[in-house]
């Protein structure tokens, strides 16, 4: 019979914040349960080192520029949830195929996928017109800006980038109108005025949204509807898991696949009062710990249930952690990488390098560790097949079943090549040759840390992939992970003979897969990512501030 799937996603989760990845004080019991009666992928990548297009290919095992979900603007994610941005109806999911062969499907948590095109109801990019049959979550992402006293993830932007043009302004209306007082230059009374109103409103305007950012774009929904609004922190992880808990109850007599994308521990962080103040690591651990907490109740109920042995679990991150996270009380609230390099919008191993464990007892052997490059676009492709249903045809995957490799069929994984982008631009590619060890893996750009003996982009808040925050190489700088994971020393045409043939093979492997991309929408252009007010989703009235709460009720 078909195994029923269940897909457990954390947020921003450090691959060295797990046990079973090798960490000694925070207590990951439950997600280390999976390791040692699974199997441990120790080089699992994820597809993109942002939320939105790690997600994207995830759930259509193809690499993100692919579908458009890749930006060539400074953006890389969605914030807003009145974009008008999503991941394109055209997209076949996992959801989508498990659901024509009868699944029940759910998704619990975090989306940040899009939601509508046109109107603020026609949920073009919703979860259910993905495949789920069930959504209970966030369509966006949970940010600062959603808790109050946690600060916002806006601020250094403007403060960069819209206080000076401010500034500019204004100045330049109050030396225009002294001008016009003292009689130096003619400038039409009523060209004054609208100039000043402009500026006013556009200023006006800005705080109004931003004052008014947790209600319009941090809110909870059951389906199409929206529950609360804004969301509260108050025992989410209990009602997110009590969620999935309940969906496991109703389809214990048929297959289904369960999506629970938790939102720990991506800032704003919080935990309930069970854990909070419990683990050695802050807030941040707290919300590690309560996490792992969610994870034993949904191995639970599959024991409750007799579900354990037909049922797959995999336990990934959309991402490594983001380690310039600080609070303004200069409390640590990103994760750890362990010895990798970066976080979170890097493609150095610590911005990619996720957590992958899989357990489906009976069928993997429990214990087992692989070392070999995969993907979490493989989670696509293996589920599908595990299904019974037909891979889709006509358009290119990237990722590759895993169920070989997993059962110890083969030893090689099928990824020889892996194309790391930085939103839509290649930043970096990894090869595994078929007759070596070695994994090979070059940079034609790396980001510009600040400050400069970092190990991230703090001045920024995340590293940016265009030019005046990034440093092009020629030749590009090579790595062999096999040596040097932690990617210390670059190699060089003195320290490694082989240098100039890998760059060559690598050169080719780019021109192969850039022949392979098609030209699509960009699903991320700054058209798609602004703010529309007639996609805004209101469960009252702005003169409310949309506020409603059914969730608690």
């Amino acid at each position: 019979s078909n195994p029923n799937v269940i897909l457990l996603m954390a947020d921003d989760l450090g691959i060295g914040d797990l046990g079973c990845y090798g960490n000694r004080t925070l207590r990951t019991p439950n997600i280390d349960r999976l390791a040692e009666e699974g199997v441990t992928l120790t080089q699992h990548i994820a597809a993109s080192p942002l939320c939105t297009p790690s997600r994207a290919a995830f759930l259509t095992g193809r690499y993100p520029i692919r579908s458009g979900m890749a930006a060539f603007s400074r953006v890389g994610v969605f914030v807003f949830s009145a974009s008008s941005g999503g991941l394109p109806s055209e997209e076949i999911t996992f959801s989508k195929l498990l659901k024509q062969r009868g699944y029940a499907t759910a998704l619990i948590g975090k989306w940040h996928l899009g939601m509508n095109c046109e109107s603020n109801n026609d949920f073009c990019h919703h979860p259910l017109s993905h495949g789920f049959d069930y959504f209970y979550g966030l369509p966006v992402t949970n940010l600062r800006d959603c808790r109050p006293g946690q600060g916002s993830v806006f601020l250094k932007g403007v403060q960069k980038y819209l206080m000076i043009p401010i500034q500019i302004a204004g100045i330049t209306l109050v030396c225009l109108a002294i001008v016009q007082y003292i009689g130096l230059l003619k400038v039409p009374f009523q060209a004054l005025g609208y100039c000043l109103v402009i500026t006013a409103l556009s200023l006006v305007g800005l705080i109004f949204f931003f004052y008014n950012f947790r209600y319009l774009n941090c809110f909870l929904m059951r389906d199409h509807q929206i529950i609360q609004q804004p969301l509260s922190y108050d025992n989410l992880t209990q009602r997110l898991t009590k969620e999935a808990v309940q969906f496991i109850g109703r389809n214990t007599d048929a297959p289904f696949l369960l999506v629970l994308s938790y939102l720990h521990v991506h800032t704003a962080l919080y935990a309930s009062k069970t854990f909070r103040g419990k683990s050695k690591h802050g807030l941040y651990g707290d919300a590690v710990e309560e996490m792992d907490w969610s994870v034993g109740q949904i191995l639970d109920v599959l024991e409750k249930y007799e579900l354990t042995d037909k049922t797959l679990v995999y336990f990934t991150s959309d991402q490594g952690a983001h380690v310039e996270e600080i609070s303004s009380s200069g409390e640590v609230h990103g994760g750890y990488n362990g010895i990798y390099k970066g976080g979170k919008s890097t493609n150095w191993e610590g911005g990619i390098r996720v957590p992958g464990l899989l357990r489906w007892p009976g069928v993997l052997q429990a214990g087992v560790s692989i070392d070999e490059p995969t993907s979490n676009m493989d989670i696509f492709p293996t589920i599908v097949k595990l299904a019974k249903a037909q891979l889709p045809s006509g358009r290119i995957l990237d990722g590759h079943d895993l169920m070989p490799l997993l059962q110890g069929k083969v030893a090689r994984s099928k990824h020889e090549f892996l194309f790391h982008y930085c939103n839509a631009y290649l930043n970096a590619v990894r090869w595994h040759p078929g007759n070596s060890e070695s994994v090979w893996k070059v940079f034609f750009f790396t980001p510009n840390f600040s400050p400069e003996d970092s190990n991230g982009c703090y001045d920024s808040h995340v590293c940016f992939c265009h030019d005046g925050f990034i440093t092009r190489h020629h030749p590009p700088l090579l790595f062999d992970l096999s040596r040097d994971p932690e990617e210390k020393v670059p190699l060089t045409p003195e320290t490694e003979s082989r240098f100039y043939e890998v760059l060559r093979v690598i050169e080719q492997a780019v021109d192969n897969h850039t022949r392979s991309l098609d030209a699509v929408p960009d699903q991320l252009s700054w058209n798609n990512l602004i703010w529309k007010p007639w996609l805004q989703l209101c469960c009252s009235s702005l003169s409310e501030s949309c506020y409603c709460d059914y969730d608690s009720e």
